[in-house]
């Protein structure tokens, strides 16, 4: 891309809160995954009530601990995006070859979209 491309003025961005959000992401993911597997492991360890089928809780317990992880990777997924996107746009500038524009110093008039 450097070849097409140059950059303008090694002009980069800080980094901002993005960064600290990064850094962060992998705990939230590893706390995010181990709290709901962690319900799953309660259930299996305290008796259910005597009313209750055993089973039919342990299988709830596991269908909503693996709704919760899937939540929180699918949201940890979407931040870490936006993530590497405001740090992609941050990145360093670049100007592409300039070409003419035929309305440049005037506005458009309805005859010059007639002519196209």
């Amino acid at each position: 891309m450097s070849k097409f491309l140059k950059r303008l003025h090694d002009r980069c961005e800080p980094p901002g809160l993005e960064q600290a959000i990064l850094r962060r992401l992998p705990k939230a993911l590893l706390i995010g995954t181990l709290i709901p597997a962690s319900l799953s492991v309660i259930a299996r360890l305290l008796p259910p009530a005597e009313d209750i089928d055993p089973a039919k809780a342990i299988l709830n317990v596991d269908i909503f601990s693996i709704a919760a992880t899937i939540t929180v990777w699918t949201a940890v997924f979407t931040v870490a995006i936006g993530c590497i996107v405001v740090v992609i746009m941050k990145g360093p500038a670049y100007v592409a070859d300039a070409y003419p524009v035929a309305h440049a110093n005037r506005p458009r008039r309805p005859s010059d979209t007639e002519k196209n």
